[in-house]
């Protein structure tokens, strides 16, 4: 009796959603229109806060740009979290849709759909308040790209007052995966990441006359194909580890060797013994190869996030409340991209889904996410709100507090 209750709730956000669909997809697009990048999203914070307010929310600030609005039910409960990232990625857009970026950044990824669908749940949540059990908190995160915006605006408190003990997040898959397909996996299903950049010192001169200096580029170059060593011969075929370097940045003239070359890159991986190997093995190399060459090197970490881990008990319910509503569930296996909501996961029980965005237009198949040309179908806006808005209400539903008025522990 329970479960058909659960699916006629999911099926009535689902119908409130589709009605709502010119208003989701007016915001997306004008997020779109203006993607900012990084941790200062003045325009993009301050739309979403005028979209808030009109709903009669009170946003506050979690960080720098970060956004949180709480939403308290009409019975006493609990308190989830539901996040959207914002931030969108420094690259030109090549999509050719009429709402295309107008500046030099681009929302390739999807953010500015997660937003959309969150300010969507954020309406049908507080149009059924009186129905709710407990409390949603609304996080509207800043530099996911950066994987800095989560961790800072947990240190800002946003898990705090009321305490988070449950949370939500999803993403749009652009490519293949044809809209309104979803994937719930359970256990690890993103990597972790973690930035470096190498600072390689030499001694510039003439190209002429390398003799008289001490080359940062060759070093640099012998350190590129070393670290790959690190994946093919000392790791375990079986188990991930991706090194990649992005950016090998060094000189200005074809006839000066310069006094510095920088690569910076990433480390990925799902078992947290192999993460911490790779990292040590970078620093061993690096410092190793740079006094080979006589050069001095500095490797410089940032940026780092755990493997993301959806916990799974509540996979498994999450995969119950959305398969109504669902065009199918999928399996997806574990991506080696990775997602600063691992942060989140850390802390309380988590659950990141995918929702798949094609269509059947070639347009929209071609390119993945991060392409200059990709495009996301807005069908699935409607969908990824009644997600996030059924799924919070079903998750106070079925953790209620005790009779003491406690959460249980």
């Amino acid at each position: 009796m329970r479960e058909q209750t659960f699916e006629r709730i999911t099926q009535e956000y689902l119908e409130a959603a589709r009605r709502i669909r010119r208003e989701l997809v007016a915001d997306r697009r004008r997020l779109h229109r203006f993607p900012e990048v990084g941790d200062r999203l003045p325009k993009t914070t301050r739309f979403v806060t005028e979209r808030l307010t009109q709903m009669g929310l009170t946003p506050v600030a979690g960080g720098p740009s970060g956004l949180v609005a709480t939403i308290v039910g009409g019975l006493p409960g609990r308190t989830l979290l539901l996040r959207a990232d914002m931030d969108a990625l420094p690259m030109r857009e090549q999509s050719g849709l009429s709402f295309a970026s107008r500046t030099g950044a681009a929302h390739t990824c999807g953010h500015d759909l997660h937003t959309a669908m969150l300010l969507g749940a954020a309406r049908l949540l507080v149009e059924r308040r009186d129905m709710l059990a407990g409390t949603v908190k609304l996080l509207f995160q800043p530099d996911e790209e950066g994987l800095t915006g989560a961790g800072s605006m947990i240190a800002a408190g946003v898990m705090e007052s009321p305490c988070v003990e449950a949370a939500l997040g999803l993403h749009v898959l652009a490519g293949d995966l044809e809209a309104g397909v979803i994937g719930v996996g359970a256990g690890v299903v993103m990597a972790s990441s973690d930035r470096f950049r190498i600072l390689i010192g030499g001694h510039g001169g003439h190209g002429a006359m390398p003799h008289g200096t001490i080359d940062p580029i060759q070093t640099g170059a012998h350190l590129l194909l070393a670290l790959q060593g690190i994946v093919a011969r000392e790791n375990d075929a079986q188990n991930p580890l991706v090194i990649t370097v992005g950016s090998f940045q060094a000189g200005t003239a074809a006839n000066v060797i310069p006094e510095q070359a920088i690569l910076a890159g990433t480390v990925r991986t799902m078992d947290s013994a192999v993460r911490t190997f790779a990292r040590k093995r970078i620093d061993e190399i690096a410092h190793a190869t740079a006094a080979t060459f006589r050069c001095s090197c500095e490797v410089v970490w940032e940026g780092a996030v755990p493997p993301l881990v959806n916990q799974p008990e509540l996979a498994g319910r999450v995969r119950a409340w959305v398969a109504p509503i669902a065009k199918r569930l999928c399996k997806l296996d574990p991506m080696m991209g990775s997602e600063d909501f691992a942060l989140f996961a850390e802390r309380v029980p988590s659950v990141f889904l995918f929702l798949g965005a094609a269509d059947p237009d070639p347009a929209y198949r071609e390119y993945g996410g991060h392409h200059p040309r990709v495009r996301f179908n807005e069908d699935v806006l409607p969908l990824g709100a009644a997600v996030l808005s059924s799924c919070a209400a079903h998750w106070l539903v079925e953790h209620p507090l005790s009779p003491n008025g406690h959460s249980p522990r």
